[in-house]
């Protein structure tokens, strides 16, 4: 961890901690639950077709304080909608493709699957409203929420079923690659990309009732969200507000960018929960962020 710069002052500051993929499987709730017991998670985002979603959004009933936001599913996951209804988008299993570069380029040039596209996202926001949660706030399965197709559906979609926030992956790189130069060009293109859609969004979000944060962690260190990084963010952050998102599980699923019972442990860590209160940080959600942090 040498060489990463930590314990620099900076005014009150607000995070959000966030689980994803909550309702994918029973282990993922079960780590869930735990690091927002035990730890210091926050929130949470729902997979609304996870083999274990009914569990999860009955563990969040009788859980008030875990915001639940909706984990919009386009690639790498199960549909709501039949295959029938939605063929450009999905096989007749009724999953997406694996591979989100092929899947964007296909979204981008395929009138077909952008219709579609509008119906399985109101499908899935329909289910989660249909549960009768609070609903948190927006974000998506690798991030596809940013593609520029994807995006525009989004932003009225979110607005019209009261999301509180809306996740802009707008990442450190020169803190992750300061703690970790591996895959270096991976983590650069990324930053960029990311970094240039977001800003653009970000001045697109204004014009909604939703909030986005200043810096979100996580996409350079999907699934090695280790408590010495997490520890070294949060002793450095000096902006307003900043989302650290997890994978957390109770056991390994053999994806090398998680879930994993490594960001469970650092969610649960007491290293990290000092470097919180060293800090003075307020632990946070979007709804309260939305309601001026109060």
């Amino acid at each position: 961890m040498s060489g990463v710069p930590v314990d620099l002052w900076c005014p009150k500051m607000q995070a959000v901690l966030n689980a994803d993929d909550l309702g994918r499987s029973i282990a993922i709730n079960a780590a869930v639950l735990q690091a927002h017991r035990e730890g210091v998670l926050t929130s949470a985002s729902l997979m609304v077709t996870g083999d274990a979603v009914e569990e999860a959004v009955a563990m969040a009933r009788v859980t008030p304080t875990l915001a639940v936001g909706l984990h919009i599913v386009v690639v790498g996951g199960r549909a709501v909608l039949p295959p029938a209804q939605i063929p450009h988008l999905v096989d007749s299993n009724g999953r997406f493709p694996d591979d989100p570069l092929r899947v964007g380029l296909h979204y981008c040039f395929s009138r077909a699957a952008q219709h579609e596209l509008a119906w399985e996202m109101t499908a899935q926001f329909d289910r989660f409203a249909a549960w009768g949660l609070p609903l948190s706030h927006v974000d998506s399965h690798m991030h596809m929420h940013v593609h520029p197709v994807i995006f525009d559906l989004l932003l009225p979609l979110a607005e019209q079923y009261g999301a509180r926030g809306l996740r802009l992956p707008r990442d450190d790189l020169r803190l992750a690659l300061c703690y970790d130069r591996r895959h270096a060009g991976t983590k650069i293109a990324w930053a960029i990309i990311l970094g240039l859609l977001c800003r653009w969004y970000a001045g697109r979000v204004r014009h909604y009732r939703m909030v986005v944060t200043e810096r979100v962690y996580g996409v350079l260190q999907s699934g090695q969200m280790q408590e010495a990084y997490v520890e070294a963010v949060l002793r450095r952050l000096h902006v307003p507000t900043a989302e650290l998102y997890f994978h957390p599980a109770i056991v390994p699923t053999g994806d090398s960018l998680g879930p994993n019972p490594g960001d469970l442990a650092t969610l649960v860590s007491p290293r990290v929960r000092q470097a919180i209160q060293d800090r003075g940080l307020d632990l946070t959600t979007f709804p309260v962020l939305a309601q001026g942090g109060r």
